[in-house]
């Protein structure tokens, strides 16, 4: 599986950005996409899942009712529309997508694609 982001940036506070995921590879045996992300200094944080599975979403508290996750399963791409965006929203993000092999899962990531947001 590989995974490139695109739509990184930089954006005024209050903006708003779209991500893009472009996966390829083995597709099928996937059961979770979502976007990560990383700040300088701290862990990666989970902003936004998919389940594959049920078609179920998970959202990070702190993004909840600005960001939106979706995926085209036709383009195999995924989005992360980012609204109302902070400066505590500056990050580099990262694409993720879980697979299923029989025995357990794995574990996918894009390069990242950065966003800082000013104030």
């Amino acid at each position: 599986v590989q995974l490139v982001e695109s739509g990184g940036g930089l954006v005024q506070a209050g903006g708003s950005l779209r991500l893009s995921c472009a996966a390829s590879g083995d597709t099928f045996s996937i059961h979770f996409v979502g976007w990560y992300r990383q700040a300088p200094g701290t862990q990666r944080e989970l902003v936004a899942q998919i389940s594959i599975i049920d078609g179920s979403t998970n959202y990070g508290d702190s993004v909840k009712g600005r960001f939106t996750i979706s995926r085209d399963n036709a383009k195999n791409t995924m989005y992360l529309q980012m609204n109302s965006l902070n400066p505590e929203d500056t990050a580099v993000y990262y694409c993720n997508e879980v697979t299923w092999d029989g025995t357990g899962y794995r574990n996918y990531w894009g390069q990242g694609t950065p966003v800082t947001v000013s104030s």
